[in-house]
Order: C-alpha cells, then structure tokens, then sequence
C-alpha cells in the first residue's frame, strides 16, 4: 500500500511466505505497522510527492540559537519548492534571510527541523510563519524498514494468539508483551519528546 515502510516482497522472504493467498493479511499488516510507528515516533517518515503547505504560530516554536531565533518546524525531507512567508491572514511576505538547521541534516539524510534567522526573528503577537515544503524523511531510514517488517510479522501472527497469548507443546503457554522490544529498540532514539 501507499506509505508502507517495506515491502510486501521483503516480508513475505522474512516470513518464509511463498504463495500469494495470504497477501492481502499481510498488506493490512504492513500498512498497521506503518501508521502505527508513525503515532509512537510522533512523525511520518515517507516524504510528500509534492511541496504542502503548513502554518505556524511562532509562540512557543521559536527558540533563541545564538545570534537569532531558530524556528522548530515538522521534519522537512527536500529543500526542492521550499517556501518560506511570514504574516497574518492574506498577507504574506516572503523570507530568505533563513538557514536550515541542523546543518547539512538533508547530506546526511536526515530531516530538517528548523529554520534559524540569524539576524531577526520569526515576528511575535498575530504573526504566522507559512512554510511550504516536501514534508517527511529524505529517505526511510533502515532502522524504521526493519521494525516495520518486526511489527508487521507479530500482527499478522496475532490471529494465531488469542487474548494475547502463544504457546506449544515443547515450551508451554507464553504472554506476549505489549511492545515488542527488538522493535521498540530500532525505533526509541526517532521518537519526538513527548510521544512513545
């Protein structure tokens, strides 16, 4: 589906699943895990196909960086159309006096998350700053690509666990966790303060 951070390819081979009877399941399963990073990280990390617009209040966004005032805007995954206004209601003033920060984040591949006015700020009391942008990552991070396939794997198995609970002949009845802990590992350090 649109969106997945994996492959239903990639994790039919991790589950050692060959025929195609299946597929359906498993694509619920890969589109669950997706969203579902996406609400305990508190950020999205597919990037839009094209630049959208957002708006922000600069009250409680802006913090002092030095010489001027850094902006903390959503992850911002290509520098391609970037837009950057500031005003209020229907009247808007273009900014190029900005800097992405952190530096070189896009090199890197990584998002940017603010926008640093070195010499003047964002504007206070009925100012809004309009950033239109490619919002997400750069790319999917592999970390994120691998808790997908983890997390997709146990809910596609889910059906086989009622109430939460698995088990066999060899090793008895076990509870499984709430979180998964290799998956909760791979994703804790993207997790924006606040969420998780």
């Amino acid at each position: 589906m649109a969106n997945d951070y994996a492959t239903l390819a990639t994790l039919k081979l991790s589950m050692g699943i060959t025929d195609t009877d299946r597929d359906a399941l498993l694509e619920q399963a890969l589109a669950s895990a997706s969203r579902g990073i996406d609400r305990m990280t508190g950020r999205r990390f597919y990037l839009d196909a094209t630049a959208v617009q957002r708006t922000y209040n600069p009250a409680g966004k802006v913090v002092r960086d030095g010489p001027g005032e850094r902006l903390l805007t959503d992850d911002i995954g290509d520098d391609a159309g970037l837009i950057v206004e500031t005003g209020a209601g229907g009247s808007w003033t273009a900014v190029t006096d900005y800097e992405m920060t952190p530096d070189n984040a896009l090199a890197r591949g990584l998002p940017v998350t603010g926008l640093l006015r070195p010499s003047a700020g964002w504007g206070s009391g009925t100012a809004r700053v309009r950033v239109t942008a490619r919002w997400g990552w750069p790319a999917v991070p592999e970390e994120i690509v691998q808790a997908t396939l983890i997390q997709a794997s146990r809910l596609f198995k889910r059906k086989d666990s009622p109430e939460g609970v698995t088990g066999s002949a060899e090793w008895g009845v076990v509870r499984l966790s709430r979180r998964d802990p290799d998956m909760w590992a791979l994703i804790e350090h993207f997790v924006l303060p606040g969420f998780g």
